[in-house]
């Protein structure tokens, strides 16, 4: 079904963008929490193209485009969305929520972004445009020495002065779950099962992704 098909039902969209180099279970668990907390008629699952803000070089964008659809295949409403992989250049989160709401008028959008991710939400090219499109919805993971230690909830998007206006926190289990880790075990040679859906292990598996040989 195309984008277009049934906008007039959709009246609550989400995006959900990140490198998901790889996806992993917390990615997943964020994507049902955010399903059910906000009432999401369809969830955008958007692997980023080309990353203004990542330091390193990302796992080609085919891997983590199937990885993507592997993980989140079981998600009613989810639609992994290739659109900022197609796009020339940096890709940045305003121009996609500006598509978005060109392809469903009138339906009301969600960011969805992690506590460190809202740290750094000031810095982000043209945040408070963001902010009149979309409300931002902020997945909080507490464990330690995190990002969440240092997230104050009436103050979810500092440097801003905003306060809690356009916001909203999804709670989450604590998921001590990171790509990083991810991709040290499986350079490693140690299991990855029990952090990312079984599919998506054996992807990484089969095509040897994170390993120096």
């Amino acid at each position: 079904m195309g984008l277009t098909a049934g906008v007039r039902q959709i009246r609550r969209v989400g995006l959900f963008g990140g490198a998901f180099d790889p996806p992993h279970d917390a990615h997943v668990t964020l994507a049902r929490a955010a399903l059910d907390e906000l009432a999401l008629d369809r969830l955008h699952v958007m692997p980023t193209g080309d990353a203004w803000h990542k330091s390193r070089p990302l796992s080609p964008a085919a891997d983590r485009l199937a990885m993507c659809r592997l993980a989140f295949a079981d998600l009613p409403g989810v639609v992994v969305d290739d659109r900022e992989l197609r796009r020339a250049g940096p890709t940045y989160t305003i121009d996609t929520l500006t598509a978005l709401r060109a392809d469903y008028p009138g339906a009301e959008l969600f960011l969805l972004i992690g506590a460190d991710q809202a740290l750094a939400f000031h810095g982000w090219r043209r945040a408070r445009d963001i902010i009149e499109i979309a409300t931002i919805s902020i997945a909080i993971r507490s464990y330690p020495e995190r990002a969440e230690c240092q997230f104050d909830p009436k103050n979810p998007l500092p440097g801003l002065g905003l306060g809690e206006r356009g916001v909203r926190l999804l709670g989450l289990p604590v998921l001590p779950h990171s790509a990083t880790d991810v991709r040290a075990r499986a350079a490693a040679g140690r299991p990855i099962d029990h952090l990312v859906p079984a599919a998506v292990a054996g992807y990484i598996a089969d095509h040897h992704l994170y390993t120096t040989a």
